[in-house]
C-alpha cells in the first residue's frame, strides 16, 4: 500500500448511525466527484478505511474522515471532523514531520465543484500528506525480505526515542489496563467468532489473572513515568521505511486515553505483529533493544506475554469486526499461545573478545522462555549504560579498570536475580574470563532452583582480530590488542560446554540449543 493509510488499533463496539444533516458530504456522489474532478489532482486510487477516505496522487495522500459515530470516536460533523484532522497532523509531527504536511477546507463553489481552500462554501476538511513510495510499508519491506538487523535495531531506537519524549501520564497503569480488557470482552462477545464454548471467556480471564498478577509493577511503572501517550497504533502496516530510516506514522489520534498507557504495551503491538508474521527473532532483537536503550524497562519485560496477548485479542476482534473470520482466529490463537508459561532458564555464554557470542545469544534468545524469548543482558551494553551514553559510544581505555569491570558484572547479577525472580528467562552475555565471574553466575542459577546452561566459544586468536576490525556501531570497544591481551588469559578452558566458533553460525546456534534443551530446571 502506498501513502499514510493503515486500519487503526481501535477498541471496537457498537456502532451508531452517522447524523445525516448534509447528505452529500462523504456521499458517493462526493467521493466520485473527488476521485474524477482537479481537487486533488489526477488520483490514482482511493483507499477506504473504517473511519475515512485516502485518495492518492502521484505525490500526495488527501485524507477525509467519513461521517461516522462509535461509541469509541466521533466524526459526524464537519467541525468535529476539522477538530480531529488537526489533531492527527499535529500528533503524527511528533515522528513524522517530513509527511504530514497541512489541513485545508474542501470547498464547493457554485457550479458544484469541489476545490482545496477555494473560495467557495467551506464543507468539509481534509489532511495533505507527502505519499512515500510504494513498497516502503515495514509489512512490504518484510516480505520483500529487507527485514534486516539493523532495521529492527534502528525501529527499537527510533520508538525508544519516541517515548522518551512523549507526554508523561499520572493515574494508575493497571486500571487503564482493565479498562482495555474490558472493552476487549465487550467486542469478543459481539464477534460471533466460531470458537469452542468458553474459548473467548477462558482467554479473557486468563489475562485478568495475569493483570491481577501484574498490578503492583504496572502501577509503579506508572508511578515511575513509563506511563505515556505514546502512538497506540504501532504495527508493520504504520512504520515507512525512508531513505533507510523507519518512519512511525498514522498514529492512533481519536483517543488519548487509548494511547495513553504504558511504553512497553505500546512497543508490545509491533512485537506482536512480527511474531505473527512469522519473525520471532526480530519480535526478540526488537523488545531487546529497546530495553537495552531506553534504560528504564528492565522491570517491565516480564509484561511483554500480557501485552502482547492484549494486542493480539484487539487485531482478533477488529478482524472479525472487519469480516474476515479466518485471520481474527489465527490471532485469537496467537493471543492464547502467548500466555503459555515456559520454563525459566539462566544461560550464560562467555569467550574471548570476537568469538561471537552477542550474534549467538541473539539467535537463540527467541526459542528461550515466554515471548519474545529470554532477556539478554550484555555486559558491554551495561557498562555503557552505567556510563551514560549509548551503546555504541566508544568509552576510553580508562574506563576499563578491573573496579568499573567487578561493578559490570555485579550489575549484570543483579539484574538476572530480578528478571529470574519475576519468571523470565535470562541469556548473560559477558567474557567470564574469571573464574569467580563463571561461579557466580552459576551460583545464581542454583540460588534461582535452576541448572546454567554455560556455553564457552573459542576461536584462534587470527579470526578473533578480523571479527573485531570488521566490526562497526557495536557496543563493543574490544579490538586486537584486547583480544591479543585476552589470549594470553586463556591457558585453561572453564568446565563449560565448548563450542567452536569457528565453524559455520548457523551449526554452532544448533549446538547451542542441544545445549540449552538439554539443561532443564532443577
Amino acid at each position: 500500500m502506498a501513502g499514510p493509510v493503515a486500519e487503526g488499533q481501535l477498541l471496537p463496539m457498537a456502532s451508531c448511525p452517522a447524523d445525516d444533516a448534509i447528505s452529500f458530504i462523504n456521499s458517493g456522489a462526493m467521493l466520485r466527484k473527488l476521485e474524477e474532478g482537479s481537487a486533488f489532482g489526477t488520483v490514482q486510487k482511493r483507499v477506504d478505511t473504517h473511519a475515512a477516505h485516502v485518495f492518492l496522487t502521484a505525490d500526495r495522500a488527501w485524507k477525509l474522515k467519513r461521517p461516522v459515530r462509535y461509541e469509541y470516536l466521533d466524526f459526524s460533523t464537519p467541525e468535529l471532523r476539522r477538530q480531529a484532522l488537526e489533531r492527527e497532523l499535529a500528533l503524527n509531527r511528533r515522528t513524522a514531520p517530513e509527511l504530514y504536511l497541512a489541513v485545508h477546507r474542501l470547498t464547493a463553489d457554485v457550479s458544484g465543484d469541489l476545490n482545496v481552500d477555494g473560495s467557495g462554501e467551506t464543507i468539509d476538511w481534509v489532511l495533505e500528506m507527502h505519499r512515500f513510495p510504494d513498497g516502503a510499508v515495514l509489512s512490504d519491506v518484510a516480505r520483500a525480505g529487507d527485514l534486516s538487523p539493523e532495521l529492527v535495531q534502528a525501529m527499537a531506537d527510533e520508538v525508544a526515542g519516541f517515548h522518551a519524549s512523549a507526554a508523561h501520564a499520572t493515574g494508575s497503569g493497571a486500571e487503564r489496563l482493565t479498562r482495555v480488557l474490558d472493552g476487549n470482552a465487550v467486542s469478543l462477545a459481539q464477534a460471533s467468532l466460531d470458537v469452542a464454548s468458553g474459548t473467548l471467556e477462558r482467554l479473557v480471564a486468563r489475562q485478568r489473572e495475569e493483570l491481577r498478577r501484574h498490578a503492583a509493577l504496572l502501577d509503579a511503572r506508572a508511578r515511575g513515568g513509563r506511563v505515556r501517550r505514546g502512538h497506540g497504533d504501532l504495527h508493520r502496516g504504520n512504520i515507512a521505511v525512508l531513505e533507510g530510516r523507519p518512519v512511525l506514522f498514522d498514529c492512533l489520534e481519536f483517543s488519548d486515553e487509548l494511547a495513553t498507557t504504558d511504553v512497553l504495551y505500546d512497543l508490545a503491538f509491533l512485537a506482536m505483529d512480527l511474531l505473527h508474521a512469522g519473525d520471532a527473532r526480530a519480535a526478540s532483537m526488537l523488545a531487546n533493544r529497546y530495553c537495552d536503550v531506553s534504560g528504564e524497562d528492565e522491570s517491565g519485560w516480564a509484561l511483554f506475554p500480557l501485552f502482547m496477548s492484549m494486542r493480539a485479542t484487539i487485531r482478533a476482534h477488529v478482524r472479525a469486526a472487519a469480516g474476515d473470520e479466518q485471520e481474527a482466529l489465527g490471532y485469537l490463537r496467537l493471543a492464547s499461545e502467548l500466555l503459555v508459561e515456559a520454563p525459566v532458564r539462566l544461560i550464560a555464554i562467555g569467550g574471548a573478545s570476537g568469538t561471537g557470542k552477542s550474534t549467538l545469544a541473539g539467535r537463540i534468545a527467541p526459542m528461550i522462555g515466554g515471548p519474545p524469548g529470554a532477556r539478554v543482558l550484555r555486559s558491554d551494553v551495561l557498562r555503557k549504560r552505567k556510563a551514560g551514553v549509548p551503546p555504541e559510544t566508544r568509552l576510553a581505555a580508562s574506563s576499563y579498570t578491573p573496579q568499573s569491570s567487578r561493578a559490570v558484572y555485579d550489575h549484570l547479577q543483579d539484574l538476572a536475580q530480578a528478571h529470574l525472580r519475576r519468571g523470565s528467562s535470562v541469556i548473560l552475555d559477558a567474557a567470564f574470563l574469571d573464574d569467580a565471574e563463571r561461579k557466580t553466575a552459576e551460583a545464581l542459577a542454583s540460588a534461582n532452583g535452576l541448572r546454567l546452561t554455560g556455553i564457552w566459544l573459542t576461536a584462534d586468536e587470527h579470526d578473533r582480530i578480523r571479527r573485531l576490525n570488521a566490526r562497526s556501531g557495536d557496543a563493543s570497544d574490544a579490538d586486537a590488542r584486547v583480544a591479543a591481551a585476552q589470549s594470553r588469559r586463556l591457558d585453561q578452558l572453564p568446565a563449560w560446554s565448548i563450542l567452536d566458533a569457528g565453524r559455520p553460525l548457523e551449526t554452532v546456534e544448533r549446538e547451542a540449543q542441544d545445549l540449552i534443551r538439554g539443561g532443564a530446571p532443577c
